[in-house]
């Protein structure tokens, strides 16, 4: 046990400090501050000694130089049972500081509020993580606060210990504190990368804040949690069981394509983060049958995210289908009346959600893979029509549109469409071959055939046999990325069987 002699407060967050003043008068610990937080204590009514009156030296530098002296760091850094440092702490008179109660300068709602880079260069807080590593770093003998959120806890252990505290508890203390620096310095460092356009340093540091600790992960066995760069999710359950770790891999995945159609317009529904139909039909009914005509057998425990406000009579037809979750821009009263009586459906309100900027990692083996997400947005000059036959710009609007989905499945993908709905996916297969089979197959099998068939690939076909296969199949336009050796036997093929082709300048695999 260390009791609390003497306490040093400096704190950005200035909520429910008088919980902590009080239990420190109780116990008769000291209390020196600085600052805005000096001012508050005084204001709160309590005692308390000004740092620079404790120090016997005057801020400087406008205020940047405060905390920065050895009287402080001393008095925090020094082991109390070593003989060297109680008598360094002797021959300089000073004294012991017990108790750290710091939260640093609000940089992450800087940035959020500004864009001058002074201003939040001014924000950056030095002293506060200075004290607050010293502190974790002598918790054998310091206690160190870092959040309003653990003023309880020592409240409640210094009520339990008689104003002490137990090692195990500053040792808590130490990791959550070493926790909040390291991720303090990752935030000011991804503004710099971001601010210089360094988008790969040669040292990449992650910062998360963990949202919920899930159930498991995609298997009992494996253990999970939702972490996001934001204090809290901007995904709004409004209904349902808890989310595990595979719903929330098919939401992303769904709203990663809802999110990239026309605004107000689209439904997508997803099974194991591909998607099994898609349409942007105006009509919130009809967009919804024409997604899932395309494969209503995988759409069943699938999710539906519809790019628009849900009212009741959608409401009506979702229900007639088992469902795991229903994501939309909102609901209103009478849909979310009937939606509710399916007690573990889920129920996602994602008007709030915006997909930019992107990165996304892959690891493996302590090693991670890091790219930008595929957040191209497509214009008609990304594309070049090489076929002799032209497409009608409703038809070349119609291939764009398969195109985008295409991107979004994983590769292999082929995606058949008419009339801005899917009628057909091919998917992960290591032959493009197989992949125009299986969404050939998949049409097929729900009878989706018929006039103004296009298809697109998201890469280019190395062969003939694909675009041959999917032209026999009924398919009247193609959209593909060039870049084969092939280009021009494809597009011999094409003109050879008055067969719309359509190159695009990019590639977009999925894997």
């Amino acid at each position: 046990m260390k009791k609390i002699k003497t306490a040093l407060i400096s704190v950005s967050d200035k909520n429910n400090l008088k919980p902590v003043l009080e239990i420190l008068k109780k116990y008769q610990i000291k209390i020196i501050s600085s600052g805005g937080t000096y001012k508050e204590i005084k204001k709160l009514k309590f005692n308390c000694l000004e740092v620079s009156d404790f120090t016997d030296s005057p801020e400087i530098l406008e205020g940047r130089v405060k905390t920065l002296h050895p009287k402080i760091h001393a008095g925090i850094l020094n082991k109390r049972n070593n003989k060297t440092h109680l008598n360094d702490l002797k021959k300089n008179n000073f004294e012991n500081i017990d108790l750290v109660i710091v939260n640093f300068y609000p940089f992450e709602k800087t940035l959020e509020t500004t864009n001058n880079h002074k201003k939040i260069i001014e924000n950056i807080d030095v002293g506060g993580p200075t004290m607050v590593r010293s502190a974790a770093k002598n918790y054998n003998d310091v206690t160190v606060i870092t959040s309003s959120n653990q003023y309880q806890e020592l409240i409640d252990e210094m009520n339990k210990n008689n104003g002490a505290t137990s090692l195990n508890f500053r040792e808590k203390l130490s990791r959550t504190a070493f926790t909040e620096t390291a991720y303090y310095d990752s935030v000011i460092s991804s503004y710099f990368n971001k601010k210089t356009n360094i988008h790969l340093p040669d040292k990449k540091i992650f910062s998360a804040n963990l949202i919920e600790k899930l159930r498991y992960g995609e298997n009992p066995h494996q253990f999970s949690g939702y972490y996001s760069k934001n204090l809290k999710t901007n995904l709004k359950q409004i209904h349902g069981k808890q989310l595990s770790y595979n719903n929330y891999n098919d939401i992303f995945s769904a709203l990663t394509i809802s999110k990239s159609l026309p605004k107000n317009k689209g439904t997508v529904i997803v099974k194991h983060a591909n998607p099994c139909g898609v349409s942007i039909n105006s009509n919130p009914i009809d967009s919804y049958k024409s997604a899932l005509a395309c494969d209503p057998i995988s759409a069943f425990g699938g999710i539906v995210s519809c790019n628009f406000k849900i009212k009741k009579n959608l409401a009506v037809e979702l229900n007639k289908l088992f469902l795991e979750v229903i994501i939309a821009n909102g609901f209103d009263n009478d849909s979310l009346r009937l939606l509710k009586n399916k007690k573990n459906l889920r129920i996602i309100d994602a008007t709030n959600y915006s997909i930019s900027e992107i990165t996304k990692f892959n690891s493996s083996n302590e090693a991670i893979l890091i790219q930008s997400e595929d957040l191209k947005i497509f214009k008609n000059e990304d594309f070049k029509v090489v076929s002799k036959r032209k497409p009608s710009p409703k038809m070349l609007k119609n291939l764009i549109f398969a195109f985008n989905v295409c991107r979004y499945v994983k590769s292999n993908a082929i995606v058949l469409a008419k009339d801005e709905s899917i009628v057909g996916i091919g998917s992960g297969q290591p032959s493009r071959l197989d992949s125009c089979e299986i969404a050939i197959n998949k049409m097929r099998k729900f009878n989706l055939f018929g006039d103004n068939l296009i298809a697109a690939s998201d890469a280019f076909f190395p062969f003939v046999d694909g675009i041959e296969k999917l032209v026999q199949s009924g398919v009247q336009a193609v959209i593909q990325p060039s870049g084969s050796i092939r280009d021009k036997e494809i597009i011999k093929f094409a003109n050879e069987t008055d067969t719309i082709l359509v190159f695009s300048k990019t590639r977009h695999f999925r894997h």
